[in-house]
């Protein structure tokens, strides 16, 4: 993903969280997943080299990335 189109997605997101290296962002304007063109649900940012990240319940997941940061668009069931 480009710079342009990242930071565009970012600011028009809701930040959730940010800690050890993961940042998250709530999508409450319903804007399209950029891997399935569906609404996703949050955008978690992976900046460190590992993380590692509990899920409490089951998503589907589209993955992207931006300069080494990997993207997963998070998809309820």
């Amino acid at each position: 993903m480009d710079s342009d189109t990242y930071d565009d997605l970012v600011q028009s997101l809701t930040p959730h969280e940010a800690a050890g290296g993961v940042t998250t962002y709530r999508n409450t304007v319903r804007i399209a997943c950029p891997a399935c063109d569906k609404p996703f649900d949050d955008l978690v940012v992976c900046e460190d080299d590992y993380n590692s990240l509990e899920l409490s319940r089951l998503l589907d997941l589209c993955v992207s990335t931006h300069d080494n940061d990997v993207l997963l668009f998070t998809h309820q069931h």
